[in-house]
């Protein structure tokens, strides 16, 4: 019954951008859909799915990983990395390819049919980023053989390696930049459906360029091969990337009345039971950001994080739930600048660009401009923020003090960068890419109660998502192996040495 539902399910294909609702699609089987609607009232619905489906899911059941938010109850599955983590219950699979991807295909269809190469880059762009997400939390993953906008839908299959998919991650930014600069009979915004850029193709072009930066840089423990780390390259992409604020890749929401039209982790927003309290480890880390022997907060603390109804600034452990402690002590998920109704979500930001060029100069060991592009990543998420201007001045005066050229660290560049990539999925690439360390993310351990089954050792952490249960049943034969002791352990190949 599982499998017939599902297989039925997933012939129900895309949104229109008129709809009201994320999950409101078109009728269809499993015919194309491509020539129902015009590209121009398609694009609010790919870019809506892409934040408000894949992204969303594809952070939610990774806030225990990735240690922003904490449950009230202990052993929460995916706090504790058993129960429906290890059976295959996790649906950034179903939201990329049943909701997300299929906008895109037939956007890129659609910019063919009329003679629009620039919502066909949209598509492409759109189409690289969910595939980065998906591709970053399962390794192997569907590409070719998945909905094109053309073909009838294949329910059956095969899988690319990670490798495979990077590659055309690539392939899909670089075409869809050089389609941008080409004529099209259609503008993006022609009917107010281009709610990221506002019809502006330069500020897409940067977008581009700035996911390029961001998949390049995920490379940094590959030396070989077409694949292999460039600092230079991710440098030149990040210098053509988003270069201010008001070109932050963001979904805004209005927090009215319908529930997508709230931030997904607020309180009214459909993912708010996942952000019952801020977490213990990202309280105490913006209580001493810079890793002092004298503790200084950091103005972004009382911003971020609601003070608790009893005083003070305080996360619960995660996997340890209150524990019998009074829930007003803690400091509520919901309300602070990421979690409230019209709190945007962030698909990639200024400031994270800046902490990808740092880590490449540093890696490149040009520690002179390492310093330069972290200050400027640090200052640019403050200002997103609307910290104070005496606050900013004092916070980056301090910095001054602490940190220079001559003793900039890869922690720093990456602790400034997890607090600025706040909810957002990238966090989790990067704390595997650091190898979980205490040392890079000072204070970072295991959750309470962690499953000791399939994670005996201190040092063992989860690598991978499950293959849902869905996939399973109907392409055991093309999908890699779903062992939770294999899946769940098993680095990723960009996160394995060369």
């Amino acid at each position: 019954m599982k499998k017939l539902k599902y297989i039925i399910f997933a012939f129900t294909l895309v949104l229109a951008s008129c709809s009201d609702d994320y999950f409101d699609v078109n009728s269809s089987e499993t015919a194309p859909t491509t020539t129902s609607l015009a590209p121009q009232l398609r694009i609010k619905g790919a870019i809506e799915n892409t934040t408000g489906t894949a992204q969303y899911r594809g952070t939610r059941e990774v806030l225990g990983i990735m240690q922003y938010g904490s449950q009230n109850v202990a052993n929460y599955y995916s706090e504790t990395w058993s129960s429906f983590m290890t059976t295959g219950s996790y649906f950034l699979w179903q939201n990329s390819y049943v909701y997300a991807l299929p906008n895109t295909a037939d956007l890129i269809v659609l910019g063919e049919t009329y003679d629009a190469p620039n919502y066909s880059a949209v598509g492409k762009i759109l189409r690289a980023y969910i595939f980065g997400m998906t591709t970053d939390q399962y390794g192997a993953i569907v590409m070719g053989d998945t909905y094109d906008g053309i073909s009838s839908m294949n329910i059956t299959p095969g899988f690319v390696s990670q490798e495979e998919a990077y590659t055309a991650i690539f392939t899909l930014l670089d075409e869809a930049i050089a389609e941008l600069g080409q004529e099209s009979s259609i503008g993006l915004n022609e009917e107010e459906g281009d709610v990221l850029y506002g019809g502006d193709q330069d500020k897409w072009i940067r977008f581009a360029y700035s996911i390029k930066a961001r998949y390049l840089n995920h490379l940094s423990k590959k030396s070989s091969g077409d694949l292999a780390y460039d600092a230079d390259a991710i440098i030149a992409a990040c210098q053509s990337g988003i270069n201010s604020n008001e070109l932050n890749a963001q979904q805004n929401f209005g927090g009215g009345t319908p529930e997508n039209d709230n931030q997904p982790f607020s309180a009214n927003g459909y993912g708010s039971s996942r952000m019952d309290y801020f977490s213990d480890f990202f309280v105490n880390l913006l209580k001493n950001p810079l890793n002092l022997s004298s503790e200084i907060e950091d103005p972004r603390l009382p911003i971020i994080v609601p003070e608790a109804i009893n005083g003070g600034y305080k996360g619960v452990i995660i996997g340890n739930g209150l524990n019998d402690e009074s829930g007003d002590d803690f400091s509520l998920g919901n309300g602070g600048f990421y979690t409230s109704a019209t709190s945007p979500t962030y698909m990639i930001t200024y400031s994270e660009v800046k902490f990808i060029e740092a880590e490449a100069r540093f890696r490149k060991n040009d520690l002179v401009g390492a310093y330069a592009a972290f200050k400027e990543g640090v200052l640019a998420d403050l200002q997103k923020l609307n910290v104070p201007q005496d606050q900013i001045t004092s916070y980056m005066d301090l910095i001054d003090t602490e940190i220079s050229a001559d003793n900039i660290a890869l922690s720093h560049i990456m602790i400034q960068k997890y607090i600025a990539n706040m909810l957002n999925p990238e966090t989790w690439v990067d704390m595997r890419r650091m190898d979980y360390s205490d040392t890079i993310y000072h204070g970072l351990k295991r959750p309470v109660n962690v499953n000791l089954s399939i994670f005996p050792n201190d040092d063992d952490w989860i690598q991978a998502m499950m293959y849902e249960y869905n996939e399973e049943d109907r392409n055991y034969v093309n999908m890699p192996n779903n062992d939770p002791l294999i899946r769940l352990t098993t680095p990723l190949w960009w996160n394995t040495e060369e």
